[in-house]
């Protein structure tokens, strides 16, 4: 059922694109998306919780293909029958099946105490293992790793890759903890995982997310396969991600910004899509502006930058930066990484207003969820929206967006395995 939603998903909502009527493809027999609560969703202030936002969208989605699911379901049932059964399925798709919090005690280099907050939900199982990275930030919360374990499962049906959606956080500021800190907190958080039954390569399989990498991954693996899995020959398959040398595969650290580039190749070059926001196909010769230049934001520029597309803008937490002529992936990845970063940037003047809002033919939101709300939402000068990020865009900003007929290439479209 979720292969085939997500699969219905695609095909109705490429086919209600292309026609350039969304609502047509919404069957009379849904009540819309009233009943479904994604108008509840929308009408709260805009900044929305992100689960229920999550939630939301999706019954936006199922209020979709909810109508040929039923016609599709080849039982004897009664017609009201398969109604209630796909609306059961429906039902339970949509909670989360098991969230773990946990609090832990580390010891500071300066001899303090202190209590480190973590979660990981896992949203699915229907498909196992579960898939998901962890996330190191201090917005993390229990509902935000809901919501984006939520999206790991539809990510992964859309594309059919067997495994549910899963996601950790551990509520920390990186920068204010020094390595040996940050590799206490990492082996702790993974017996705390591990005591639950929260990881093991059939059952939770992490992956590097924000302020993690392939450093975090080792750590992980190495607590993993000395402790409870000392036993299990495939214990290092317990997470992705992980050095080369430990076991990690080539072009895993590019692969999230490559699916970007690659979601966003697909649909500019299809001459009916770029024909409806008034562009020429292809990506040669287009601007585009990066909200994010971590991981998945410099990769994606490198890749658009190698096929012939021009970075105009790039906007991080401490400021952002803008050159009309291009700025240069490389010398800029260089200067960020001698200065920590990308303020003061030689190759390209500050800007003052909000990044989101620069003009250009392609916006690439790649930081946190709800960026895109109902003030940028209403500013923004694009013509193509690339998520690159986990729901960057709210319900407000996405009805401004359909009005103002700015295409949004949701993330689902590039999936990369976090």
């Amino acid at each position: 059922m979720y292969r085939c939603f997500g699969e219905l998903l695609s095909r109705s909502a490429g086919s209600a694109l292309a026609s350039g009527c969304v609502d047509s493809a919404l069957p009379v027999s849904s009540s819309l998306m009233r009943v479904r609560r994604y108008a509840d969703a929308a009408d709260k202030p805009d900044d929305p919780n992100f689960f229920r936002m999550v939630e939301g969208f999706f019954d936006r989605g199922a209020s979709i293909v909810e109508d040929k699911l039923v016609e599709d379901l080849r039982t004897k049932e009664t017609p009201e029958q398969k109604k209630k059964r796909v609306a059961g399925i429906l039902r339970i798709i949509k909670p989360c099946n098991h969230i773990l919090s946990v609090n832990f005690p580390i010891k500071r280099d300066n001899g303090e105490w202190e209590v480190i907050e973590g979660y990981r939900a896992q949203h699915s199982q229907h498909r196992t293992p579960c898939k998901g990275g962890i996330r190191y930030s201090m917005d993390v919360s229990v509902d935000e790793v809901k919501a984006l374990a939520s999206l790991m499962t539809y990510k992964c049906a859309v594309v059919d890759v067997p495994f549910g959606g899963a996601k950790a956080g551990v509520k920390i500021n990186t920068k204010n903890y020094s390595d040996n800190e940050l590799e206490k907190i990492t082996r702790r958080f993974t017996i705390e995982l591990a005591k639950k039954g929260f990881i093991g390569p059939g059952i939770d399989v992490p992956a590097p997310d924000m302020s993690t990498g392939e450093r975090e991954m080792s750590w992980i693996a190495d607590t993993y396969a000395n402790t409870i899995a000392h036993t299990d020959i495939n214990a290092h398959a317990c997470v992705t991600g992980k050095p080369i040398s430990q076991g990690g595969i080539h072009g895993r650290i590019s692969a999230t910004g490559r699916g970007v580039f690659h979601g966003i190749e697909n649909f500019m070059n299809e001459a009916s899509y770029m024909s409806m926001v008034g562009l020429t196909p292809g990506v040669q010769d287009k601007t585009f502006v990066i909200q994010g230049f971590g991981n998945v934001g410099l990769h994606s520029m490198r890749y658009l930058h190698r096929f012939g597309a021009k970075c105009v803008g790039i906007g991080e937490i401490d400021g952002a930066i803008y050159n009309a002529d291009g700025i240069d992936p490389k010398a800029l990845e260089e200067y960020k990484l001698q200065n920590g970063t990308i303020v003061g940037f030689p190759g390209a003047k500050p800007y003052e207003g909000g990044i989101l809002e620069a003009d250009c033919h392609i916006l690439i939101p790649a930081a946190g969820e709800k960026q895109l709300n109902n003030q940028p939402g209403k500013d923004t000068r694009t013509k193509i929206i690339a998520e690159g990020a986990n729901g960057p865009t709210t319900p407000d900003a996405d009805k401004i967006f359909l009005e103002n007929n700015v295409m949004v290439i949701p993330v689902s479209a590039h999936t990369q395995l976090k």
